[in-house]
């Protein structure tokens, strides 16, 4: 799970709609409170069949409304306006059909999507339905028409066996991935600030391999690139992601090629080049391969004392001799000890607009951990020290130095 630093006194409003993809709601809940976020939660009357208002006032720390609360005589304030002005994000998940259809044609009957039309920040939709539900003539038109109004942002639906036995699209997502879009909306405040460019990133430790089972490698995991690619996707972009073989997830609607080696990393990069706006080079390429491979697994006793190697391509530096001045490059310089200078001298020497230094001697930070910091250079001479903070908050970071 990704962790965060920034969500303290953030407001969050969770709207739950009537599915039995409701349960996912509570890890949703729970995760969001112990990140510090400040909660706040509806459920509608069909939402009440599948999970209780209890419940998620016990996850929140909070009272969960429910419609006999809108209806209550108003002694104050109405609830709805009181909850859409404090949110500063809004989530609905599960989004039924039923909710969709109200707020694609602006109606208001209920607590939740009267709080909607009385609120003003983004409002994050995680639809779950049965896949014949789903792709509806009507309901696609809903669901498009919806999201031509800027405030609102869709996740995809995922595929795979749902409650009623059918095996299609309009699955919920994840209580992990929306965690994930919360933290960027919360960090844009819903800015798609890359909408029309297309971000090539690649992720990784490349493997150069002696035989079948025998590599030299790094310890990446590619998790930095994968956050790269997550913060460009909310914030609009079209992304492609490069990456090197990983243990999690590409994120729905990321262009995902994978590859091993320096040498194929190397031919994909340069395939995708031409069409790109920002090339973000995260990947840790190896420096050197074994000279000789063999197609068999060489045994113990045929293994070299002295293992010839041979160079791997420079993908970085050939990169920043083929990019027009129209693109920018960015590298990244993993080191111990003094950052600054060997990362200044990289800026430099492989033609990069702009470098991420980054200590990997420090706890917490760096290969496979879920968080990182980092020194941003830039070649007009800028620098910016970003402090530990999640991968994915290091990736906004970077795009906020760029743009």
């Amino acid at each position: 799970m990704l962790s965060s630093t920034n969500l303290q006194s953030q407001r969050v409003l969770i709207c739950v709609g009537g599915g039995i993809a409701a349960y996912k709601v509570c890890e949703l809940v729970s995760t969001l409170f112990k990140s510090g976020v400040e909660l706040r939660v509806i459920l509608t009357k069909s939402a009440q069949e599948f999970i209780t208002p209890l419940t998620l006032a016990t996850l929140s720390r909070h009272q969960a409304y429910t419609d006999d609360d809108f209806w209550q005589p108003i002694y104050q304030r109405p609830l709805h306006i009181e909850l859409g002005e404090w949110a500063d994000l809004i989530v609905i998940a599960p989004l039924t059909a039923n909710t969709l259809a109200k707020l694609a044609y602006g109606m208001a009957d209920n607590l939740l999507t009267n709080t909607i039309l009385a609120s003003t920040c983004p409002v994050l939709l995680a639809p779950a339905m049965n896949t014949d539900m789903w792709e509806q003539v009507a309901v696609q038109r809903n669901w498009r028409q919806l999201l031509t109004d800027g405030r609102f942002y869709g996740m995809e639906t995922g595929s795979g066996l749902l409650a009623c036995d059918r095996i299609g699209a309009g699955r919920m997502a994840e209580a992990a991935e929306i965690f994930v879009d919360i933290q960027s909306l919360l960090h844009t405040q819903g800015n798609r600030d890359l909408a029309g460019k297309q971000v090539l990133i690649s992720a990784g430790g490349t493997r150069e391999f002696l035989d079948p089972v025998r590599f030299i490698g790094n310890p990446s995991t590619g998790k930095m690139g994968l956050a790269l690619a997550q913060a460009a996707l909310h914030r609009g972009a079209k992304v492609i992601l490069v990456h090197c073989p990983a243990s999690w997830d590409v994120p729905l609607g990321v262009e995902a090629i994978a590859v091993v080696s320096a040498e194929e990393m190397q031919q994909v990069m340069f395939q995708h080049l031409a069409n790109a706006d920002i090339i973000i080079m995260s990947a840790a390429v190896a420096d050197v391969k074994p000279r000789d491979y063999s197609s068999e697994k060489l045994p113990k006793r045929s293994l070299p004392e002295n293992l010839p190697l041979a160079a791997v391509p420079d993908i970085v530096a050939e990169l920043g001799n083929r990019k027009q001045p129209h693109q920018y490059l960015i590298g990244f310089a993993a080191q111990t000890g003094d950052i600054i200078t060997p990362a200044k001298e990289k800026l430099q020497r492989k033609k990069l607009d702009a470098i991420v230094a980054n200590p990997i001697d420090k706890v917490d930070s760096g290969f496979g951990s879920d968080n990182n910091q980092a020194v941003f250079l830039d070649k007009s001479g800028r620098e910016l020290e970003i402090p530990a903070c999640s991968k994915l908050e290091m990736a906004h970071y970077l795009f906020d130095f760029v743009v």
